[in-house]
């Protein structure tokens, strides 16, 4: 399988880190948060990736380039003249996915002990157009999903604000999960995607989808994972990634 890392974002909440550096830089015990998921994403098998830039896109370049692109495919999605989000950079790198088979999407900003080759393995098995990585961890904002964990809406539970392109739909009747910008989609996404902007979140991309595709929330077993989204974060990534 390939596999795009989302490595574009401001990462204005790790200021002033991230004045002088893209956060798929920012050092986790003196490696930065890039080569860690370049490493996991190889040792699953992965050998062709492509990276999407943005805030300091070269300085993301210079250092795979130092780094004989691990030696693997390594390709970069360039949005300096225009950040995307998240569906919207999926949108653009469409064509590197060109060989008709899943294909995994990973924030860079993610630490965590998943088996993306189960993760893998259960995608293949199942009629999914995604297989979305979900956790009960604490958030404000929830995808909520049926008995059978697929997608049915979402909540913001500080706001009360819900979505959702059911009629029917009820949230208490469905069980909260925090995602983890970890998913597998396959390819026949970008038949939906055509019809979106330039730019767009794959969150409301999903929400406008998920009552004509089966969109499954995959819970993994002891998921440990940590957002390294904010300086408070490091710190905790410090203390705990020997056991991710």
């Amino acid at each position: 399988m390939k596999a795009m890392i989302l490595a574009a974002g401001l990462g204005t909440r790790l200021r002033p880190l991230t004045d002088t550096m893209p956060k798929a830089l920012i050092p986790i015990k003196d490696k930065p948060l890039l080569e860690y998921m370049i490493e996991k994403l190889k040792v699953a098998g992965f050998e062709e990736i492509i990276i999407n830039i943005h805030h300091f896109g070269q300085q993301i370049i210079d250092f795979v380039q130092s780094k004989n692109c691990f030696g693997i495919r390594i390709e970069f999605s360039d949005e300096r003249d225009n950040l995307l989000d998240t569906g919207g950079a999926i949108k653009k790198a469409a064509c590197f996915f060109d060989d008709g088979k899943p294909f995994l999407i990973h924030n860079v900003d993610i630490l965590s002990n998943i088996d993306l080759c189960e993760l893998c393995e259960y995608h293949k098995k199942h009629a999914y157009l995604a297989s979305l990585v979900v956790s009960h961890r604490k958030t404000s904002r929830y995808l909520l999903f049926d008995e059978n964990n697929l997608l049915k809406g979402w909540i913001n539970t500080k706001t009360g604000e819900r979505r959702s392109p059911f009629t029917d739909f009820d949230p208490t009747q469905c069980t909260p999960l925090a995602f983890s910008g970890i998913h597998i989609l396959h390819p026949d996404v970008f038949n939906y995607m055509n019809n979106f902007p330039e730019k767009f979140s794959i969150v409301d991309f999903y929400l406008s989808i998920c009552n004509r595709e089966k969109l499954y929330g995959y819970v993994p077993r002891n998921l440990q994972l940590i957002d390294v989204g904010k300086l408070d974060s490091l710190s905790q990534a410090e203390k705990t990634f020997l056991i991710l």
